[in-house]
Formats: C-alpha cells, sequence, structure tokens
C-alpha cells in the first residue's frame, strides 16, 4: 500500500543517567532531504543517523531532532584552563599598565572561543551513545512510519474513489464514440436533402461517405481512451501494492510513478476534449479533468 510523505514520531531511551529524546517531523518534498539537528556531545552520529533515515524513508522532508536530558556539566564540556588563566593574566596586566581599578568576571570569559571545549566521548562511550541513539531513533522512524501508514491508507481510499469514478465516465465516452458517428451521417445527410432539395438534385452517396469517413478520422479517440485505461488500470494497481512485472523495490516510492501517471492521464483527456464533437463527450471529460487535477493533488503527498 501506499503511504504518506506526512508524519510525526517521538521516542525515549535512557542510557547512564542520560535521557534521549528523539523526535522526526517529515514533509512533503519530491526528493529525500534530511534537517538533522545534534547536540555537540553527538555530532559524530550525524552521518549514521542520516543513513539509517534513508533505508527506511525514501521521499520527503525529514526533520530530525535529538535533545539530551539531565547530562552533567563535565560530559558535555571541559574548561581550556591555560588559555582561561593566559586571558585573565593579560587582562590584569593591561588594567595594571593602564591604572585601571576594575574585577574581572571569569563566568563572562567562558563565552570566548576556545574557552569551552566540547567533551569527545572515548571509544567505548561513543560506542554506548551510538546503540543507544540509533536504536532510539530506529522507535521513532517505526511510528512515524505508522502514522504514514496510516494517512496514505486514507488517500489510497480517496484515489481509489476517483478512479472509479474516472473508469465510469470513461465508459460512458467509449459508448458514445460510435453513437457521435452515426448521428453526425444523419444530420449531414438531411442538412444536405435540405439544401439540394429547391435543386431537385440527388445526394451523392459516395461523396456523403467520404466526408463521414473523414469526419470519423478527425474526431477518433481509441487510441486516446485506450490509453487513459491502460494509464487508469497502472495507476490501481500502484495504489494498492506492486505494480504487475516490476519488482518489490519499484512500489518504494510509489509517489513518482503516481504523479507521473496522472500527468499522462491528463494529457489524454485533454486531447479527448479537443478532438471530440459532441457535447456529451466533452461534458464526460471535462469532470475527467477535474478527478484527474484531485488525483495529481492527492499524488504529491504520497511517498
Amino acid at each position: 500500500m501506499i503511504n504518506s510523505m506526512t508524519g510525526y514520531g517521538q521516542a525515549q531511551g535512557n542510557s547512564n543517567g542520560v535521557t534521549y529524546t528523539v523526535e522526526i517531523k517529515t514533509l512533503n518534498n519530491r526528493y529525500f532531504k534530511a534537517n538533522i539537528k545534534l547536540p555537540e556531545l553527538v555530532a559524530f552520529l550525524e552521518e549514521d543517523i542520516d543513513k539509517l533515515l534513508r533505508e527506511h524513508l525514501s521521499r520527503g522532508t525529514v526533520n530530525y531532532v535529538l535533545r539530551l536530558k539531565d547530562v552533567s556539566a563535565n560530559e558535555l564540556f571541559n574548561i581550556d584552563e591555560a588559555a582561561l588563566r593566559a586571558i585573565v593574566e593579560r587582562l590584569s596586566k593591561i588594567a595594571s599598565s593602564a591604572d585601571i581599578k576594575c574585577n574581572i568576571d571569569v563566568g563572562s570569559l567562558l563565552v570566548l572561543p576556545g574557552v569551552l571545549v566540547p567533551v569527545s566521548p572515548d571509544e567505548k562511550a561513543a560506542e554506548q551513545i551510538r546503540i543507544e541513539i540509533l536504536r532510539t531513533t530506529q522507535q521513532a522512524i517505526d511510528q512515524l512510519k505508522q502514522m504514514r501508514a496510516a494517512e496514505g491508507a486514507a488517500l489510497a481510499a480517496d484515489l481509489d474513489a476517483h478512479c472509479e469514478a474516472i473508469g465510469k465516465k470513461l465508459k460512458q465516452i467509449g459508448a458514445r464514440t460510435a453513437v457521435v458517428l452515426q448521428e453526425y451521417q444523419k444530420k449531414l445527410k438531411k442538412r444536405v436533402d435540405e439544401l439540394l432539395a429547391d435543386a431537385r438534385l440527388k445526394l451523392d452517396e459516395e461523396a456523403l461517405s467520404r466526408e463521414v469517413a473523414v469526419f470519423a478520422d478527425r474526431s477518433d479517440i481509441s487510441e486516446e481512451i485506450a490509453r487513459l485505461h491502460s494509464h487508469l488500470q497502472q495507476f490501481i494497481e500502484s495504489c494498492k501494492g506492486k505494480p504487475k512485472g516490476r519488482p518489490d523495490s519499484a512500489n518504494a516510492a510509489a509517489g513518482r510513478r503516481l504523479d507521473f501517471l496522472s500527468q499522462e492521464m491528463l494529457r489524454e483527456i485533454n486531447t479527448i476534449a479537443s478532438k471530440a464533437s459532441d457535447s456529451k463527450i466533452t461534458h464526460c471529460a471535462v469532470d475527467i479533468k477535474c478527478r484527474i487535477d484531485r488525483i495529481k493533488e492527492q499524488a504529491q503527498n504520497i511517498e
């Protein structure tokens, strides 16, 4: 089944007294785009997280946020005492030489570059952090995928209703096509008979047949109907599951295929509407076009 590109997932994990909270929000995007926000302490995990997200999500803008709670200051940063001492000594020397009396606020010096140094965990601690965060991330992804699947089911139901309506209108157009040719021949013959009545001339049946043949060729929409029907069936199959003759991986990003098929359907119905010389066919074509426009909008939401 198809999945929506919008969704939300959240999960929490705990290791060594530190709480890890992962939030993932996804929005529509033609391609995959990950925005990953990590605390400096675990910034080394960005590549692993990006890889995990790509394994499970094929399209959409993915906003990933990791928050840490109950982390001690010693685990977040170190103070470069040598750098801080050098700064204090230089400031004191400047104040003394300029005969300035002032108190140096050590706390305000911590914001200077190079004074506070982020802590890099050792190899063992880094691996433990990696395992816990990726496990929590996987839980958030699972929750996200459940939501995307639920929204995808709702989208599939809506698309199925539109496809069913299009199929009915397409049958009406097909049935009407043969009738239109017969009606045109009758109207043409009647009009010619009226024009020739006063002149007392006999209608050339061969000429009439040629004119009807030209009209039939110019307004023939059988190929367009067949192609539109084929695109419609492929669209329905893609919504329900794996398209026939395609590998399982081909349906991983069904949205691209559905978007392409909807464009092709729109192309065919526009041709039908332009070639049709019958008001009933035109009305059906307009209804189908409205349905396809709605389908195109919905396809933009599908992964």
